[in-house]
């Protein structure tokens, strides 16, 4: 998969170099020729030999090396097709977000004409920090990649958003930038992501706790696979994966009248957002004051989106989205067929690691035929790659 595949490894200080060993090691295994750079504080945690050993090339350290034959961060910085940071931590994104290259390795990246991807690693409140937050954006705007830390146990000994993200999340990225499939080129994709909000008054609302991880995911491999991807997206803090048309809606009405909009012109629609099914009758247009006794609120229909594409698709596919809490596979089994679906992603969000908010999910994939396949526990990012697989296969099986 990596055979002769040229990757530069930065390494920076922090408990999660000890990942990284076997992250070298088995990008080797693969084929790949592995070069390490090492900052002093990575080597604080790992001695230089053990990488040395593990991709059988030297480990470079210093900016100003008297046994270098050439330029070295030149080189270094030229004759990679990937340059992977992992761990990243808080102080080499503030740096490179600003410009500064004061070391081998950030001298390095700022030299690079290859991409190159950030392994983010630190405790939670050094991530959720809002300058480092400001520094990935900025990072991200100018095309570096991220591979998302995960939510865990932290070194530290808190639980959080922090730690390094899964070897394997991380050599999926890798292969996918060395590797970018494009068989989704010529397509047009519409995905839709995110919960919506029903306003009660200019205060209160009603939503739900989709996070619009599982679309944006989707999204972003659309993309990457080359198709042209519409997103419509409720409100969620995620940022936009490059490369998308965003379309930003709060209400369903508003998430139904932008979908019906671009319908038409689709071939592909992955429909992820958690749409309410209800919303107030009356809207107050001022605050709703708390006075003695109960307090009630009638609630209408909103429009059923999904039910609407499948009366008006075509040719297009139709991936929709269902989580249950209980008789999973019978509300799935009957929702593909309402809704004339060509596929239904089903998940029991009581499950562990298959609740709204979670970097995983585990799913069903439910066919009109009344085909089910059980899907391992798996991270969105490649469940998205999983659904656009069985996405196009449907569209090739319609042709």
């Amino acid at each position: 998969m990596l055979a002769e595949k040229k990757i530069t490894v930065g390494i920076t200080g922090g408990i999660a170099v000890f990942k990284t060993v076997q992250l070298v090691s088995n990008l080797k295994a693969d084929g790949a020729v592995v070069n390490v750079v090492m900052t002093r504080s990575a080597q604080e945690f790992v001695k230089p030999l053990t990488f040395q050993v593990l991709s059988g090339s030297p480990v470079y350290t210093e900016l100003f090396d008297p046994m270098a034959g050439a330029v070295q961060h030149i080189e270094l910085a030229t004759r990679p097709e990937l340059i992977v940071i992992a761990p990243a931590t808080a102080n080499v994104l503030g740096k490179v977000a600003n410009g500064i290259a004061d070391d081998l390795l950030t001298t390095v990246i700022m030299a690079a004409t290859c991409p190159v991807l950030f392994c983010p690693a630190m405790n939670v409140n050094m991530y959720n920090n809002v300058v480092v937050q400001r520094n990935i954006a900025i990072l991200g705007k100018r095309g570096f990649e991220f591979v998302e830390p995960g939510i865990g146990r932290l070194a530290c000994g808190v639980e959080g958003r922090g730690r390094m993200a899964d070897l394997d999340l991380i050599k999926n990225k890798i292969r996918n930038l060395l590797h970018p499939r494009q068989d989704m080129e010529g397509l047009t994709v519409l995905v839709t992501a995110g919960p919506t909000v029903e306003p009660i008054d200019p205060i209160r609302y009603i939503t739900n706790r989709s996070t619009g991880k599982m679309g944006y995911g989707v999204a972003s491999e659309a993309t990457l696979r080359g198709a042209k991807t519409v997103l419509i997206s409720g409100p969620t803090i995620l940022e936009p994966p490059r490369g998308v048309e965003l379309i930003k809606v709060e209400t369903a009405t508003q998430m139904y009248e932008a979908v019906m909009a671009r319908f038409a012109g689709v071939d592909i629609v992955v429909k992820t957002a958690a749409v309410a099914d209800y919303r107030p009758l009356q809207f107050s247009n001022q605050k709703i004051k708390k006075q003695d006794g109960s307090l009630s609120l009638v609630l209408t229909r909103n429009p059923d989106i999904l039910a609407e594409l499948g009366r008006k698709k075509e040719q297009q596919i139709l991936v929709g989205f269902a989580a249950e809490t209980s008789n999973l596979e019978g509300y799935a089994q009957q929702k593909v067929k309402e809704k004339n679906l060509d596929l239904l992603v089903a998940n029991d969000i009581t499950q562990i690691g298959a609740g709204f908010g979670s970097d995983t999910n585990v799913v069903r994939f439910v066919y009109p035929d009344g085909t089910v396949k059980q899907m391992p526990l798996m991270d969105k990012t490649v469940l998205a790659s999983r659904i656009l697989d069985e996405a196009l296969a449907l569209r090739r099986k319609q042709k």
